[in-house]
């Protein structure tokens, strides 16, 4: 049977979601962050060499990164859905969002979170001010004008399709639900009310809400 090697509020959520909306059977084995690092366990090393989650066993199988994941998931248990047909502009968009959320929308977000953090972080008192002006400089300057342009890009294509791959729900709108869910929490005003709802919108999902009650608790989920 397949397993889920799940860390607790990671991109993991995104892969127990998928499998909900196929109703394939799955096991998951939990692992929790390090409260004080946030980091993950060591003994998920013992699943893969890099000790990070989603990682999914499957047999003999073994596979790693959330793209991988859900293209193998869709392949091999999808029976054609949550994919759009080949040489349509549909498939063209869901190529795209399946490999933009993370190669381009997630390092901004990330970059983000670190330099907030940054600006709190325990430190000498006497660095404080420089660590907070260089956080405070590389935010305006670099990364908030960047991540506002990533967000009207994605607001303005959700303006014209009812999902990421045109009118129907796609693998892509499940790997772009954690950077959506992460901007929304992280963003702030950046974040127009056409992302919100569409966060929104995928949340009520019914194999959403299962994979939420199973997976367990969930910052950034609903």
């Amino acid at each position: 049977m397949l397993t889920v090697h799940h860390l607790n509020n990671s991109r993991s959520q995104r892969v127990l979601w998928l499998l909900e909306e196929l109703e394939v059977p799955y096991e998951i084995v939990k692992y929790e962050r390090d409260p004080k690092t946030m980091l993950a366990p060591p003994s998920l090393q013992a699943i893969h060499p890099l000790g990070k989650s989603p990682v999914i066993t499957d047999g003999d199988v073994t596979v790693a990164e959330s793209g991988a994941i859900i293209e193998y998931i869709v392949e091999k248990y999808g029976k054609g859905r949550f994919v759009p047909a080949a040489g349509t502009q549909a498939y063209q968009d869901y190529r795209y969002f399946m490999h933009y959320a993370e190669g381009s929308l997630m390092p901004f977000l990330l970059l983000k979170l670190i330099f907030g953090k940054m600006k709190s972080a325990p430190m000498p008192f006497f660095v404080k001010p420089i660590a907070r002006k260089i956080a405070d400089t590389v935010s305006k300057q670099f990364v908030d004008p960047n991540l506002t342009r990533h967000l009207t890009f994605l607001a303005d294509h959700l303006g014209k399709h009812a999902w990421f791959a045109g009118d129907e729900i796609t693998a892509a709108d499940i790997q772009m639900s954690f950077p959506l869910e992460g901007a929304v929490a992280r963003a702030g005003s950046s974040v127009s009310s056409r992302l919100t709802d569409f966060v929104k919108k995928f949340q009520a999902r019914p194999a959403y809400k299962r994979a939420l009650e199973k997976g367990g608790p969930y910052e950034l989920g609903a």
